[in-house]
């Protein structure tokens, strides 16, 4: 292990050991308010930095902190992130999220928030070329993506913007990924 592999873990491990123990801000109307055990992301311009940022993402960014994924979204990829906006998750049936954020839930909470995370970089025109194949997440299981009179789609949600990370992209969605049934 050389010298610039060390400095990001040992960045990471004093964070985790002086982790903030302010409560997080209330994540709006859409999403239960949900503590989370990890530290706040390193580096600002990293995936949680950026969705944790946006007002239209306090739903994803309070299940990624009830599932204990916040660290995993934020390493230092590269990755692929299909991000549901607030209004997605408030098209899923009334008391999903609510459900969902229970301690309980925990690992059916990260398998579907694994199922909008690919593990490397496609932006939008490397996902374009790809229309008509599948992706593999980090789940293990796929999603379909095809562009229909011109616009991209994730399964059957639609990519309506991106953002690059610095461990990757972002892809606002306008639907929750649902990973298929075993």
């Amino acid at each position: 292990m050389n010298r610039r592999s060390i400095a990001p873990a040992l960045l990471t491990l004093v964070a985790a050991c002086t982790g903030d123990s302010t409560p997080a801000p209330s994540p709006g109307p859409a999403a239960p308010v949900v503590r989370d055990s990890a530290p706040p992301p390193l580096d600002p311009d990293n995936i949680v930095s950026i969705a944790s940022n946006s007002k239209d993402h306090t739903t994803l960014v309070a299940a990624l902190k009830a599932a204990n994924y916040v660290t995993s979204v934020a390493n230092p990829g590269p990755l692929t992130v299909f991000a549901p906006t607030n209004g997605a998750f408030g098209k899923l049936p009334a008391g999903t999220v609510e459900h969902l954020v229970q301690p309980a839930q925990q690992a059916n909470l990260k398998e579907i928030l694994k199922y909008h995370v690919a593990p490397a970089v496609y932006d939008e025109a490397a996902l374009r070329k790809l229309a008509g194949t599948k992706l593999a997440m980090a789940n293990g299981k796929k999603v379909t993506i095809a562009v229909v009179d011109g616009v991209l789609k994730i399964n059957d949600a639609t990519v309506v913007a991106s953002v690059r990370a610095s461990n990757g992209i972002v892809h606002v969605v306008d639907a929750v990924l649902l990973p298929p049934a075993q």
